[in-house]
């Protein structure tokens, strides 16, 4: 981002009775503008990301309309809007562009920052908020990602997990290096699917996250794992939870404890606190993962619509197939209300049977007794 002045810096600036000025006044109040606006954020302890992904929009917007704040209509945002659909950008795309332009027009309306007295003293003309509720894309549903993304079904969790298992003993038997690689790749994308974890809460574990239970001492330290990068929000740190191993997962322990006990150490990286390392001995990244669940589901002949975050919403269904509680499922994956995990369940047919068959049997032995 360029060099800008305060907004104190920029009211002395501006001070004819100081005798000072400033070159292209309206570039300088812009950029103080955009500027303030990345502190406040900052102050507010926004990602580095989020606020710059923010201010870049702030900046197309500007140098689409050609024209500065203090000039936009509600008819730019209408005509920038139309450029986004023209280029085929959907619904959730458009509205956190809305969600962006509102927010700083916002900032700049504010009674508690100076923009509307700057603008109208030098300009004549003052910031307004531009997104209004006639001209911005309304959040219509709880859902609108991609209806092809699903959950797994059971058949295709395990064939996706003995394509991964096939391809280890391939490349063992091959003499090929990357059989360590291929057996990490496997037991890692099995933890994702066993414990419903997101992407970065997968690739951030440490082997101190593995826990013990009590209520089951013979499973070890593979009762539970500690979640320490969960999604945050509001510019919060990460959240946390602890995520308990059921029962009917608990095929899972024969694999984590073949990787951590026998094969992590081969990659030399006994100082590493990390669960996933590589052969360079550093945490996999969240490229590499998405990379490898893509060529591992490509390799057992999977939809391709289906991501690796789609083994979260496999977990959350499949816990209610089980019959598991809504309340101890919402708690496992960490969702702050219900109604989160439920647009991630997608019970099979074969469920709603069971389940109406149950209900029937109910009814039919009422009837019985009466």
């Amino acid at each position: 981002m360029q060099q800008f002045l305060s907004v104190s810096e920029l009211r002395s600036a501006l001070l004819p009775s100081l005798g000072m000025g400033v070159l292209r006044v309206e570039e300088a109040v812009w950029r103080s503008m955009v500027g303030s606006w990345a502190q406040q954020q900052r102050a507010r302890h926004l990602a580095t990301q989020t606020i710059q992904t923010r201010v870049a929009l702030i900046e197309r917007f500007q140098a689409f309309t050609e024209k500065y704040p203090w000039q936009w209509q509600a008819s730019d945002l209408d005509e920038f809007t139309d450029s986004y659909r023209q280029g085929g950008r959907g619904r959730s795309t458009i509205r956190a562009v809305h969600g962006g332009i509102r927010g700083f027009c916002d900032y700049l309306t504010s009674p508690d920052y100076d923009w509307v007295e700057i603008c109208e003293r030098q300009f004549g003309e003052t910031p307004s908020q531009v997104c209004l509720p006639w001209n911005t894309a309304a959040h219509v549903q709880e859902y609108e990602g991609n209806p092809r993304r699903r959950a797994l079904t059971f058949d295709e969790v395990q064939q996706l997990f003995d394509y991964a298992d096939e391809r280890v003993e391939a490349v063992a038997r091959s003499g090929r290096k990357g059989a360590l690689g291929a057996l990490r790749d496997a037991q890692m994308f099995k933890t994702a699917y066993a414990f419903g974890l997101r992407r970065a809460e997968l690739r951030g574990l440490d082997l101190a996250d593995m826990h013990y239970n009590s209520r089951v001492p013979k499973w070890g330290r593979y009762a539970a794992l500690h979640v320490r990068f969960a999604k945050a929000s509001r510019g919060s740190n990460p959240r946390r939870r602890t995520v308990l191993l059921v029962p009917e997962m608990a095929w899972w322990i024969e694999g984590m404890s073949q990787w951590v006990e026998e094969a992590r150490d081969r990659f030399g990286s006994r100082d590493l606190a990390a669960m996933w390392v590589t052969e360079r001995n550093t945490r996999v990244s969240a490229k590499y993962v998405d990379a490898r669940f893509v060529a591992l589901r490509e390799g057992a002949g999977l939809d391709p619509a289906l991501t690796l975050h789609c083994l979260r919403h496999s977990y959350v269904t499949h816990l209610i197939e089980y019959g598991y509680a809504d309340k101890f499922v919402q708690e496992q994956v960490g969702h702050l209300h219900a109604s989160t995990t439920s647009i991630y369940t997608s019970v099979s047919g074969d469920f709603k049977n069971r389940v109406l068959a149950e209900a029937l049997a109910r009814f039919r032995q009422m009837e019985a007794e009466l």
